[in-house]
């Protein structure tokens, strides 16, 4: 069992945590089926019942069986396919031998489907347009490295992760509870999508010099190991403008400036030319930066 725990690679998985958490919280005071759109000022005005708490406990659960799912797709494609034999990162299922290609393909399609059921039971309460939304996740989830044409290989998983693990996730989450999307999920949806992009970036850019030998053309490979780094710096800064533009609507989402020094540290360490295991340790610290920034901005849209 300890295999699939580590199939399911447990330290990706704040990636769909915190973009719920936030939707969560963008949800407080927002009436129940207010409409498609919405703003603080309106909200404030209008009438109405509060979120529906049971259909954000939901969406966790597709966000996480979709980030699992990802992961057992991507280790199954990028297993079949040769491009795992040779890596830095830690040791995946089917290239390292620990299980077959057959039974991780399985565990993507079982994760794929308990993301789906979930998802059919919030679209039945709310929107069936949130099945079609459902749907693409699913599909961008598979074809992000399987098919024939994986867009994985063609530099455009960047687009994937920041539209489903950041916008998606996290005005889906506001919309299931309330039925409303508001300019604030959207805003914080898109820090959470750059955040959530950063850690890709930082696995591609580690992963420059054995993608290139296979053909993998990700975006780090296109932009190269120096525009890649600053690629990834800009996205920290990003999240954090964003947090700012957010303070707007809730002054107290500017307390996740907290976590500057959090991002800093990385920042600094791939900018001097970390390579190889080192980014791996920056990948930890991403990750960090990434909960403690979801925690605060959660924290701060509570107080408002």
């Amino acid at each position: 069992m300890n295999r699939w725990i580590i199939g399911a690679r447990p330290r990706t998985l704040p990636a769909a945590v915190v973009p719920v958490a936030l939707g969560a919280a963008c949800a407080l005071d927002v009436p129940r089926g207010l409409g498609w759109w919405s703003t603080e000022g309106v909200v404030e005005a209008a009438g109405g019942l509060g979120p529906i708490w049971w259909r954000v406990g939901l969406a966790l659960i597709v966000s996480l069986a979709l980030q699992i799912g990802v992961n057992y797709a991507n280790d199954y494609s990028d297993g079949v396919r040769g491009t795992d034999d040779v890596r830095v990162g830690p040791a995946r299922l089917v290239a390292s031998g620990f299980a077959s290609a057959a039974s991780v393909k399985m565990a993507a399609f079982a994760a794929f489907g308990v993301a789906a059921i979930a998802g059919l039971a919030v679209a039945l309460s709310t929107s069936l347009w949130l099945l079609v939304v459902g749907m693409a996740a699913i599909a961008a989830g598979w074809f992000y490295t399987g098919g024939s044409h994986p867009y994985g290989y063609m530099g455009l998983g960047e687009v994937f992760v920041f539209v489903f693990f950041g916008l998606v996730a996290t005005v889906g989450t506001t919309y299931a509870a309330t039925e409303t999307i508001t300019r604030l999920s959207i805003v914080l949806g898109a820090a959470a999508g750059a955040l959530a992009c950063a850690l890709l970036v930082i696995n591609n850019l580690r992963d420059i010099p054995t993608d290139r030998d296979v053909g993998k053309k990700t975006l780090a490979v296109r932009l190269g190991d120096h525009r890649t780094r600053w690629f990834y710096v800009s996205l920290l800064g990003l999240a954090f403008v964003l947090a700012v533009v957010a303070a707007f609507d809730r002054r107290w989402v500017l307390i996740v400036l907290l976590s500057l020094p959090l991002a800093a540290v990385p920042s600094k360490r791939v900018v001097a030319g970390a390579e190889g295991m080192e980014l791996i340790s920056v990948l930890g610290e991403t990750g960090r930066l990434q909960l403690v920034f979801g925690a605060l901005a959660t924290v701060g849209l509570v107080l408002g």
